[in-house]
Order: C-alpha cells, then structure tokens, then sequence
C-alpha cells in the first residue's frame, strides 16, 4: 500500500467528518429558531454546535496535515470546551432570574429553592436595627424604581466602608 492510498483514505475520512460537522451545526442551528423555549434552545446551541465544531476541526486537521494547523485546531477545540459550558450556564442563570423559563416544564427546580433562601437570609435578623426600626434589606434598592428582580448587589452598612456612621 502506497501513501497515496492512504491519501485518498484520509481525504475521504476528512470529507465525512466536515459534513456531519455541517450536518450538526445546521441541526444546532435550526433548533435554535425552531425550539420552543430558552432551556431548549440553550441546549441546541451548545451540545451539537460544539460535536458539530470539534468534527469539522478533526476533518480539517486531517486535510491540512501539518502539525502547526492541528496544534492551533487543538487549541480552538479545548478553548470552545472551556467556554462554552460557561456561556450556557450564564444564558440558562440569566433566563431564570428574569422569568424566561417555564418552571413547569422543569423536573428538578433546585435554583428556586436557592433563591428562596437567599430571599429569607437577606431579610433576616441583621436588617433590624437596635432601635426596633426596620431598613431595607442589604442589596435592595427602595425607592429608586430600579430594583433587580433577584438582585445580589450587596453594599456595605455605613461606617464599614470608612465613612462616617450617623
């Protein structure tokens, strides 16, 4: 068996991975116009656009067969790995707290909980005051009309800042 044999083999491999890559980085895409809510189209974002990437890259790395390519492929492959978890969790946090997602659909909701919580623990004995008076709870924002619906800002009481207490 010469090289060129196992040339057209690999050339033939390559053409096979490139087009299940576009076949699911198409799939990806239309299940972002096509799914019905944000979970959804989330999950149709991430997991067959990134298979779908990672074919075409093996593909490529397979025609181009030069070390320096794969190596810059390889890289591209751990970086899109590394972020595009990330970027999924942030989209599907940031759906929640704004009321994108249909809770009703969800099999195990371990996010409203959290929160709740968190709700009960921001109103909790340290926002009342020695002198019997309540102030708002740290993070909130009243009476300025723009309050987070779920908002985690978290100033300091005055005089832990350095300013002056009243």
């Amino acid at each position: 068996m010469d090289t060129a044999f196992w040339d057209g083999v690999a050339d033939v491999v390559s053409a096979v991975l490139l087009l299940l890559g576009a076949f699911l980085a198409f799939a990806a895409g239309v299940g972002v116009v096509r799914f019905p809510d944000l979970l959804a189209r989330m999950h149709a974002a991430t997991k067959p656009q990134v298979l779908g990437l990672i074919l075409v890259l093996l593909g490529l790395s397979l025609r181009l067969r030069s070390w320096g390519a794969v190596a810059t492929l390889a890289l591209v492959v751990v970086f899109q790995l590394l972020t595009s978890p990330v970027a999924a969790h942030m989209v599907g946090r940031a759906g929640y707290r704004t009321g994108k997602v249909d809770t009703s659909h969800l099999v195990v909701d371990e996010l409203t909980r959290d929160q709740d919580a968190a709700d009960r623990e921001d109103v909790g004995e340290h926002d009342v005051p020695d002198d019997g008076r309540a102030r708002p709870a740290r993070g909130s924002f009243a009476g300025t009309g723009d309050a987070p619906e779920h908002g985690r800002a978290d100033p300091a009481p005055p005089g832990e800042d350095g300013g002056s207490a009243r």
